[in-house]
């Protein structure tokens, strides 16, 4: 069986039989699974969420229960009777599905959601791959780093000025600034080239549904090309790094050992290396662009930051709270339990929507207003909860903060150039492009 009737397998399997049923999801009228088939329903999904919050702590997703409470969000994130969903769970569909999925082998590359990557395992296994990351993202490292993340922002920013010089005024703040930003930082800091970048959004950004279900077979085609393109570079340029360290993060785990006297194993490199570089810019990319586009809608909203950028801080996290990059995350329990009265049976599948728990009226008052100065916007679940909250989420305030603040700043007159273009994914967010004026310096 060759490697495109073995992907076609996997997709019927998977993708494809999971297409179906939450088209007849959607044809019953079920607003979960009407976004997620209706790419038009995507560019403002929050009506559709709203229609899911009821009195129970859960209600009817397309494939799961699923929770828009904010309450009962953090609870399942916090228990340790959930784990990680961690990959396309088997056991969950038809014999001949599990069958043909036997006969067609796992996906190639390691991929950034699978394990062993640290986002789709449990502990031990996570608390031992989190504990050699995260120095590289602590509070102190990230703070190390707004110097260098300001450099590269005015340097971008001065080529957007370029850019506009060459196109009659016009520039896309995707392409040339909002992608550009945090690819670089994150480029840097783990030693990866930086002429690499524009290669990384590339593959980032067709790898990106990735997270999603019921993908079209082209997409399907797509996401698995691209991780085994990328899991390809991996393995070329860490036994470079194994001939030549540097003083970099990535050199660092090549060399590391950890308390038992054990490293990373190759694959376990090459998984956090993935996840590690393409979390460190896919969903930051998506927090800027979010933010300049809520921004330009919200002008009342940008005079106050511009009157007092103390702001800044709050406004990114309000960007957050308001149209998170992350969507969506579900857990899996690991044994019979209760949440907040309702039984849960073990190995059932719960959906979170985060975006949806971030505006829930009982922790934030007026939750469809964007409010830079909200008192408590700081409270959102954009970067989920407990042992599996977002290792970056020190470094993607800092980058969201610099970024919006240095452009607005520095164009004062900055307007849309008509309407921007979301992407088609779902549980990421952001824009493919947003086109806009410059207009003059400061």
């Amino acid at each position: 069986m060759d490697e495109l009737v073995r992907s076609g397998v996997r997709w019927g399997a998977t993708h494809g039989a999971m297409r179906l049923a939450l088209r007849a999801r959607a044809r019953g009228g079920n607003s979960d699974a009407q976004v997620l088939v209706a790419p038009a329903l995507r560019t403002d999904p929050y009506p559709h969420y709203e229609r899911l919050r009821t009195a129970t702590p859960f209600t009817d997703g397309a494939l799961a229960r699923i929770s828009v409470h904010h309450d009962v969000c953090t609870d399942v994130l916090r228990s340790e009777d959930f784990g990680q969903i961690g990959g396309f769970q088997t056991e969950r569909l038809p014999s001949v599905f599990r069958l043909a999925l036997r006969l067609a082998g796992a996906r190639p590359g390691v991929s950034p959601i699978d394990p062993p990557s640290m986002v789709a395992v449990d502990p031990p296994a996570h608390t031992r791959y989190r504990r050699l990351v995260s120095r590289a993202f602590s509070a102190r490292a990230v703070a190390g780093l707004r110097e260098r993340t300001r450099e590269i922002a005015d340097e971008l920013l001065d080529g957007l000025e370029d850019e506009a010089a060459a196109h009659g005024g016009q520039v896309d703040l995707v392409a040339r600034y909002a992608s550009l930003l945090p690819v670089t930082v994150i480029s840097e800091m783990l030693g990866v080239p930086v002429a690499m970048r524009e290669q990384f959004l590339a593959w980032g950004d067709r790898a990106a549904p990735v997270l999603d279900l019921g993908l079209d077979w082209s997409t399907h085609r797509e996401v698995e090309r691209s991780i085994v393109e990328l899991d390809a570079w991996w393995r070329g340029h860490l036994q470079s790094l194994r001939r030549d360290p540097g003083t970099d993060m990535l050199s660092s785990l090549v060399t590391m050992v950890d308390e038992d006297g054990g490293g990373l194993t190759e694959t376990e490199l090459r998984a956090t290396a993935a996840l590690v570089v393409g979390a460190g810019f896919e969903t930051t990319v998506n927090l800027i662009g979010n933010g300049v586009a809520l921004l330009f809608a919200h002008p009342d909203q940008r005079r106050r930051l511009a009157e007092d950028p103390s702001l800044w801080p709050n406004a990114v996290d309000e960007v957050l709270r308001f149209d998170p990059p992350v969507q969506r995350t579900g857990r899996r329990a690991r044994r019979h339990t209760t949440v907040h009265g309702v039984p849960v049976a073990e190995g059932e599948w719960l959906i979170l929507l985060l975006a949806a728990a971030n505006r829930d009226p009982r922790v934030f008052p007026d939750p469809h207003v964007f409010d830079v100065a909200r008192a408590n916007a700081r409270d959102h679940l954009a970067f989920a909860s407990g042992i599996h909250f977002c290792l970056g989420a020190a470094l993607a305030r800092m980058e969201g903060e610099v970024a919006l603040q240095a452009l607005f700043e520095r164009f004062p007159s900055l307007r849309p150039a008509g309407s921007g273009h979301r992407r088609g994914t779902v549980v990421l967010r952001g824009h493919e492009s947003l086109p806009a004026i410059l207009g003059g310096q400061a």
